[in-house]
């Protein structure tokens, strides 16, 4: 605000003069937080597009975040954050969005400050826009640890088996990388593919320090 504060003050005696409210979409209460168009009064659609928004978010961050994903590495990992976000900004902005009650409730306690308690009570919108993210975070938290998240945390876990038993096992490390030739050399009885092939599962958790599981 203090950067800007000479253009801003300037832009604001302009919307007066011309009787615009300093609290509308394009007013300078807009600059701080996200105000609805003038058409954009139906809060169910303004809901599900804040709500869908944020579970895309949040699966795209905690898919980033698993170790166990073989596509995204911690290097590139801000990188497909920030393109999730920049995707949903380019595609969904025009909506009004917020994505973030930590980007939106600071900035709008400071539109409240200069420009009136109406940021809050503007058409109804402002719950949306803070609290929407929390409940839309959880559910895709839910859903990619429930249906997305590699299983073999879970197998390492020893809350689950793979489904084609230990030779499963090393198909996937093979595929992974973790066992160079480890299906030949265990098929074979070799005795180093069956070193790698405990050191694959080692390395997942998959046997703990008292031995298989």
């Amino acid at each position: 605000m203090g950067m800007y504060w000479p253009e801003i003050q300037a832009y604001t005696a302009a919307l007066t003069a011309q009787g615009v409210p300093l609290v509308s979409n394009g007013g300078p209460a807009s600059i701080l937080c996200t105000i609805p168009g003038a058409t954009q009064t139906n809060l169910g659609y303004l809901f599900l597009t804040e709500f869908f928004v944020d579970s895309f978010i949040g699966i795209v961050i905690w898919a980033a975040l698993d170790p166990a994903n073989p596509f995204v590495s911690a290097t590139s990992a801000p990188f497909v954050i920030g393109l999730a976000y920049a995707n949903m900004v380019w595609g969904f902005a025009g909506i009004s969005i917020s994505t973030n009650l930590a980007r939106d409730l600071g900035t709008r306690m400071v539109a409240a400050i200069f420009y009136g308690p109406t940021v809050f009570s503007f058409d109804n919108y402002s719950w949306i826009s803070i609290l929407v993210n929390v409940p839309a975070t959880i559910f895709a938290t839910a859903y990619y640890e429930f249906l997305m998240r590699d299983s073999i945390q879970r197998i390492g876990a020893g809350h689950a088996v793979h489904e084609e038993g230990d030779e499963g096992l090393v198909r996937h490390f093979t595929n992974r990388g973790l066992m160079e030739g480890g299906t030949t050399n265990m098929l074979q009885g070799n005795g180093s593919g069956s070193d790698e092939y405990e050191t694959g599962k080692r390395e997942h958790g998959y046997l703990d320090t008292q031995g298989a599981k």
